[in-house]
């Protein structure tokens, strides 16, 4: 009997304890019936009768001793006899069943989560959790390969045309153009990216006398001859093919009947034909009507992929002004006077698809590069001295320290063949 009290009198304690713990688990008033909480505090008070009993026979297998007896703070069962004063017999312990037992423990501690003491424990179940993030891997994944795509695609459109190259060759050879070449390049490197257009490139290089238009325009068509071919490359001379004396709308028929077949033979071959006009300030205006109606988007795509280039010196006094009143900038923020200023001249400047590129004004030492350059290739011995006093004998425009050459490199050559 006096077992039995102790017993009782233990596990009434407990769940004294239990209760206690429940309280300061949920300090907040809950919702819950009475009838769950009733049921909540016995099923507390069998798992923790059931882990008592499990703790003490795992450790009466792991020390290898019998039990003496019924563990005095464990109830017993009413209908079952008492053990009595006789013999100890030891209890029968199913090894299988506390292994199991203490490998799904041990599991069951593994993958619990932890959470504050103040927040509701939930755990997402399987069919809680997204699927929505394999997919947006998966996603993310296909993007980036085509994106990859894209970008090789570009450089196989572009290599063909040897852009690198061309770049050199400017650098190279044209003197003081640092900043029209960075901007024409990086039109040409934008437009030959691909083969689908909206609209062709127009590019109108303006400048005044003497600064590398016309040489630009024969290293264009020097180099993009090379890489696409005679015919697919077109240098036009206003007064050579459309004389001051022919009829003149006889030479706008010739152009656009010109420009529609070089434009279909280089649709054959899935490439992008090259135009270059020189000497625009002398067109009459049908040649510039015809030039305005091939620079629109409303076209047949073969029009769409084409490469025009304008060398005119229209607009000269504009960009000389605008270079010696700033000195310490390019003629680049002179765009919108240019623009409006050409506009003046044919709607053709007005379009938006034409793009103006501005060649400055030529520093003396620009000049005496190019005479070094002329007296190289005419077999003269480049000496500085001499380059120096044939650079004093030419007329400049001089602001804040700075010496610009009024007629450019025009006159170099004459110079050298008077040596």
């Amino acid at each position: 009997m006096g077992d039995k009290e102790d017993s009782s009198g233990s596990f009434s304690e407990e769940a004294k304890t239990e209760e206690q713990k429940a309280k300061l688990i949920h300090p907040r008033p809950s919702l819950i019936s009475p009838e769950l909480k009733a049921m909540i505090r016995i099923r507390s008070k069998y798992q923790a009768l059931k882990r008592r009993r499990l703790d003490s026979a795992t450790g009466l297998f792991a020390s290898g001793r019998p039990s003496t007896g019924p563990d005095p703070s464990l109830p017993t069962d009413p209908g079952r006899p008492s053990m009595g004063p006789g013999p100890p017999t030891a209890p029968e312990i199913f090894t299988s069943n506390v292994k199991q037992a203490t490998q799904r423990r041990r599991r069951r501690k593994g993958s619990r989560v932890l959470f504050p003491n103040n927040c509701c424990k939930a755990v997402p179940s399987d069919k809680d959790r997204s699927r929505a993030k394999p997919f947006f891997v998966l996603f993310g994944i296909i993007v980036s390969l085509q994106v990859y795509n894209a970008i090789e695609n570009l450089d196989d459109h572009v290599a063909p045309y040897d852009l690198e190259g061309l770049d050199k060759t400017l650098r190279r050879e044209v003197f003081g153009q640092q900043g029209a070449i960075d901007e024409l390049m990086e039109h040409l490197q934008g437009y030959l990216s691909t083969y689908a257009h909206s609209q062709p490139l127009a590019l109108a290089l303006h400048g005044p006398s003497g600064v590398g238009k016309s040489h630009l325009g024969r290293l264009l068509v020097r180099h993009f001859r090379s890489v696409l071919g005679e015919e697919l490359v077109v240098q036009y001379f206003t007064l050579h093919h459309c004389p001051v004396q022919g009829d003149v709308g006889q030479c706008a028929r010739e152009l656009s009947l010109w420009v529609e077949e070089i434009v279909e033979h280089a649709e054959a071959q899935e490439k992008i034909p090259v135009f270059v006009l020189d000497e625009v300030e002398l067109m009459p205006a049908p040649l510039l009507d015809v030039l305005q109606g091939l620079l629109q988007p409303n076209q047949t795509n073969e029009h769409l992929n084409v490469i025009y280039v304008l060398l005119s010196s229209l607009g000269q006094e504009e960009i000389t002004r605008h270079i010696l009143q700033n000195v310490s900038c390019t003629a680049k923020p002179a765009r919108a006077l240019l623009r409006h200023t050409l506009a003046e001249h044919h709607p053709l400047w007005a379009e938006a698809g034409l793009d103006i590129v501005s060649l400055t004004l030529l520093e003396k030492s620009h000049v005496m590069e190019c005479l070094l350059e002329e007296m190289t290739q005419e077999g003269f011995y480049p000496d500085h001295g001499h380059i120096e006093r044939l650079a004093e004998e030419l007329s400049y425009f001089t602001t804040m320290g700075h010496q610009y050459s009024q007629n450019g490199c025009k006159q170099v050559v004459a110079r050298v063949n008077l040596l």
